[in-house]
């Protein structure tokens, strides 16, 4: 059972409907009740009687409810508290290639963030975690690291790759059917190379070797090109659009996901860390509504 399954237990009872809930909590109807269902199992009692209706509370549900927002208040007091103790000291945070755009604003007022300056790869990042170069860093990583440097993970979200294919065609295309781009420069990218051969080992998908740097922007859309195939995306930003002889497709069958995850030292005491952690990753959102859809690697912490 988790803080964010009981607020959302608390939504639904307040509004009595999983639509207005779900667009209360900013997550997707299928979702909210996938939550509520396995809050269910993890309680062993029916929380809400449901038809297509009507939803409305259980006897069981009813007596939760109480109690569940006096746990939940005390949740927010408890983050307010550890706030003003850490106010006065800064937490230093790396990533690779992305952050929530709305960083600074969900950490305001709960600790002092100083974003790291350096951008580094997700293998980079969790080792200055554990050396202590920076508390917390944004990055891709999998279990065997995280037992090995003493980390724990915490999930902050995901990109869904998607193909870049020559031409007008925009329907989805199967994974079996893209090509993944694989560099050479192993310092820069180790991490999405053993994610690339996993999943190309996962879906027949074909890889191919590059050492001309030629992974986003305007050398990647000329690999499409020369390939006149469907080509995967990766997690790097690139300010780059796509040329308008180029189209982004779907990938499916399965959907790859690239997860992101916030990175901190097993058991750090510190309230500026956890406090910044809770923060930036209590209410996000599950990974997908099926995971049987989304593929993961093996050791994503998530799969």
């Amino acid at each position: 059972m988790e803080l964010r399954q009981l607020r959302y237990f608390v939504a639904v009872a307040e509004e009595l409907n999983f639509g207005r809930a779900a667009a209360t909590l900013h997550i997707a109807g299928p979702s909210l009740s996938q939550q509520i269902k396995a809050l269910e199992r993890d309680l062993g009692i029916r929380l809400f009687d449901r038809d297509r209706r009507s939803v409305t509370l259980t006897a069981s549900g009813e007596a939760l409810l109480g109690p569940a927002r006096d746990l939940l208040n005390q949740a927010d007091e408890l983050r307010r508290s550890a706030a003003g103790l850490s106010k006065a000291e800064p937490v230093r945070l790396g990533y690779v290639s992305w952050h929530p755009p709305d960083l600074i604003t969900r950490v305001s007022g709960i600790a002092r963030l100083r974003l790291d300056a350096w951008v580094l790869p997700s293998h980079t990042q969790a080792a200055r975690v554990a050396d202590g170069s920076v508390d917390l860093a944004i990055a891709w990583i999998k279990t065997s690291a995280l037992a090995e440097l003493k980390l724990e993970a915490r999930f902050l979200g995901a990109d869904r790759l998607y193909a870049v294919s020559p031409g007008p065609d925009d329907s989805p295309v199967l994974a079996k059917d893209v090509i993944i781009l694989v560099d050479s420069d192993i310092a820069t990218w180790s991490s999405w190379n053993d994610y690339a051969e996993e999943l190309a080992r996962a879906t027949g998908a074909r890889l191919e070797y590059v050492d001309d740097g030629g992974m986003t922007g305007p050398a990647f859309h000329e690999h499409v090109r020369r390939l006149r195939r469907p080509v995967l995306n990766n997690p790097k930003r690139t300010t780059t659009p796509t040329p308008p002889d180029l189209t982004e497709r779907q990938v499916t069958d399965p959907a790859p996901y690239w997860t992101w995850s916030l990175l901190s030292r097993q058991s750090d005491p510190r309230a500026a860390v956890q406090s910044t952690i809770h923060a930036l990753t209590d209410d996000v959102p599950p990974l997908c509504a099926d995971l049987s859809a989304c593929w993961l690697p093996v050791e994503d912490p998530y799969r």
